[in-house]
């Protein structure tokens, strides 16, 4: 049985919440265009695409505005599934609907970083694939938000005496690449940018988190509500920490990039190691995500 890192009901009434509101969605915007400039250097043609648990059209958007078929989107929260748009059908990202070898290609945008069996859904989209099908997918990486959790740790300590899960665990993108193999994947490939986004300060970070709808998630999270003094600390540390000399803040946001194939005989067959003259990143990889502030910012 599948260890339960993630509250899946409490992730899916936050995206709700969010999508009520004003959206903080600059993040998203700007991975879906890199995924959608990725896809297109790769010459070939893509019928039968589905997106797995992206928030929101907007990769689909990207991809379709470069000529490709809208992709079927797999959406886990029923109420959200009406308001995307059409093909969408509602499935938890770990109980994928699709049929084996059915898709051309499966994309997905920071959908997945939130998913408790991580190794499950890379197996599921592998068997959906057709024989040379291909999975390209972002997802938040191990150094997201470090800032804060470092802050978080220090206040905590100071001013409650202990430890307690504020901030989610991300992936770490050479795990990744392994779970790529464990999944049977052929010629995999995973690559990390950072995003680095300044705030006038850590409240506002916070309320950005809170309209992406990615606050705290952990099935083991503290229950009771952080005191008013560990906060106003944590925000003191935050600023001795992490500020500029502007006064503004700094969050990282790391962004690692995924891709394989589903076997096939025609595929290149691996070097020797050390024998490569370029990275197969390289080739996929059209633009880097910037280091610089928020838009407006």
């Amino acid at each position: 049985m599948t260890q339960q890192h993630f509250d899946q009901q409490l992730v899916g009434r936050r995206r709700v919440r969010a999508a009520r509101g004003e959206p903080a969605d600059f993040l998203l915007a700007q991975v879906a265009e890199d995924l959608a400039d990725r896809l297109a250097l790769v010459q070939r043609s893509f019928t039968a695409i589905a997106d797995v648990a992206t928030p929101t059209d907007a990769l689909r958007e990207a991809i379709a505005g470069r000529g490709w078929p809208l992709p079927l989107a797999a959406e886990p929260v029923e109420s959200l599934a009406r308001r995307r748009a059409a093909p969408v059908v509602v499935a938890p990202a770990d109980a994928l609907p699709f049929r084996d070898q059915s898709l051309d290609l499966a994309v997905s945008a920071l959908g997945l970083q939130f998913v408790d069996d991580l190794p499950g859904v890379f197996a599921q989209v592998r068997r959906a694939l057709k024989p040379d099908g291909l999975f390209l997918a972002a997802m938040l990486g191990g150094d997201t938000l470090t800032e804060l959790r470092q802050a978080f740790a220090a206040a905590e300590s100071e001013i409650d005496g202990g430890l307690s899960p504020r901030v989610a665990p991300f992936a770490d993108v050479r795990d990744v690449g392994g779970l790529l193999q464990r999944a049977g994947f052929a010629l995999p490939v995973t690559d990390s940018d950072r995003l680095t986004v300044r705030y006038g300060d850590v409240f506002a970070l916070m309320r950005d988190l809170r309209a992406m709808g990615a606050t705290n998630p952990l099935a083991g999270r503290r229950r009771v509500p952080l005191r008013r003094a560990t906060l106003l600390r944590m925000a003191e540390v935050y600023h001795e920490r992490f500020a500029d000399p502007d006064g503004r803040i700094r969050a990282t946001f790391q962004v690692v990039t995924l891709s394989g194939w589903a076997p096939h005989e025609s595929q290149q067959k691996p070097l020797r190691p050390g024998s490569a003259k370029a990275r197969l990143a390289d080739a996929l990889k059209a633009i880097e995500l910037p280091t610089g502030e928020k838009p407006g910012g």
